[in-house]
């Protein structure tokens, strides 16, 4: 009989979202009538049309598909050189990433995951609490962690806590470590470091010899110049990072599927026997086994995301939702609750009132107002005691769960 992965059973229960939408559905089975009032502000899924510029390209490159003289087969596993050559020109102009560093794939939470199979067993991982749940748990899959700690931890990896002290941004610890993930601006927190503190990671790393894996998937949301929207701003970030990027939130691409991740020439790990190797050709070989690539219509859609319609267009979905989110910041803190996030960021970040845990916060929020939320408990221990928000809607939508919050009745 074939073994199964026992590391399967070290994860508490569903995950996250697949338990949220189980409790929604039991509200509906119980009152039909909800589905009337429902607001889904829970899972970061986009809402609008994918840019016209994309929509184009997709039909265009499937009429490609359709004649002989234009069809086309297997691409390079890592993109097609026209993609990357865009997203160079587009996202790193300045900033020295050359078009063969970018690979792309379908997403960077997949990457993310992906990213495990070129590091040996046995390094020593650290992940911000509260965190995107991807990075834990991918590790666990892998064999990576002992078991579930009472506190909710993993044997393996170290927590860094990221609390209302520090505003929700980590810092680098005092512990050895040899993989840090880091995201900005963070999901689910909403907080955006600024760039002393994301120096601080960089030198931190080349100090350690270790690297972090930056997951930049909001960067187009940063409004403000000053702010960092990728780690290679930095002097030596490509010595000590590799960065997961993602259409999905900024182009809408959640259902078309297209994201990237930069790995640095320059960028070195070591081998077990102390040699030191470059990453590069490691996750170019990863990707030359695992994918024959992203599809033909997908990659011409990624880059007219790039043309100048695309990138107008782009940038105007974008403002929607971090509007949106900006918005939801206001009507949470008017309804006299604690806020954090919202303005370089899709989500708000809000403190749970008179002592609610994370779920019963959930629960009074959907049985009173309607709404759709994510139990900050779903995003590690750090995260209980608050509940995410999501801007990525309509701003009728938006507007509307702002009115129903000065409804909002919170047990004494």
């Amino acid at each position: 009989m074939a073994i199964l992965n026992e590391h399967f059973d070290k994860l508490p229960g569903q995950y996250l979202f697949p338990e949220i939408a189980r409790r929604v559905a039991s509200r509906l089975e119980a009152n039909p009538d909800l589905a009337t009032r429902l607001i889904r502000a829970g899972i970061g899924d986009v809402t609008e049309p994918i840019p016209a510029a994309c929509a184009a390209a997709i039909r265009q490159a499937a009429d490609e598909l359709s004649h002989r003289d234009t069809f086309r087969g297997y691409g390079p596993a890592v993109g097609h050189p026209f993609v990357r050559e865009a997203i160079a020109a587009g996202e790193y102009q300045e900033l020295g990433v050359e078009p063969d560093e970018i690979f792309l794939s379908d997403g960077s939470k997949g990457d993310a995951g992906h990213a495990l199979e070129i590091f040996a067993p046995g390094n020593r991982i650290a992940v911000a609490d509260p965190v995107y749940p991807v990075y834990v748990d991918t590790n666990v899959l892998a064999g990576r962690t002992g078991p579930i700690g009472a506190d909710g931890i993993f044997d393996g990896i170290l927590p860094i806590r990221a609390n209302e002290a520090n505003d929700f941004l980590p810092e680098p610890p005092d512990a050895p470590i040899d993989l840090v993930y880091l995201c900005f601006p963070n999901n689910p927190t909403g907080a955006m470091i600024d760039r002393p503190g994301l120096a601080s990671w960089v030198a931190w790393a080349l100090e350690r010899d270790a690297i972090i894996l930056y997951d930049a998937a909001y960067a187009d949301f940063v409004a403000d110049p000053s702010l960092p929207k990728s780690i290679y701003e930095f002097d030596g970030a490509q010595r000590c990072a590799m960065e997961f990027r993602s259409l999905s939130k900024s182009a809408g691409f959640t259902g078309v599927r297209c994201g990237w991740t930069v790995v640095p020439r320059e960028l070195e790990g070591r081998l077990p026997s102390g040699e030191r190797r470059p990453v590069h050709p490691m996750w170019s070989r990863r990707w030359a086994t695992r994918s024959n690539g992203v599809s033909w219509p997908v990659q011409r859609a990624a880059a007219a995301a790039y043309s100048p319609e695309g990138r107008a267009q782009v940038r105007e979905l974008v403002e929607l939702y971090r509007s949106n989110a900006e918005r939801l910041r206001e009507g949470v803190a008017a309804a006299g609750l604690r806020v954090w996030g919202g303005l370089h960021a899709p989500y708000v970040w809000v403190g749970c009132p008179n002592g609610l845990g994370s779920w019963a916060f959930f629960d009074l929020l959907l049985d009173q107002l309607a709404v759709v939320t994510t139990p900050g408990c779903g995003f590690g221990p750090g995260g209980e005691g608050y509940v995410r928000i999501s801007g990525f809607n309509s701003r009728e939508r938006v507007e509307e769960i702002v009115q129903r919050l000065e409804t909002l009745q919170v047990p004494a």
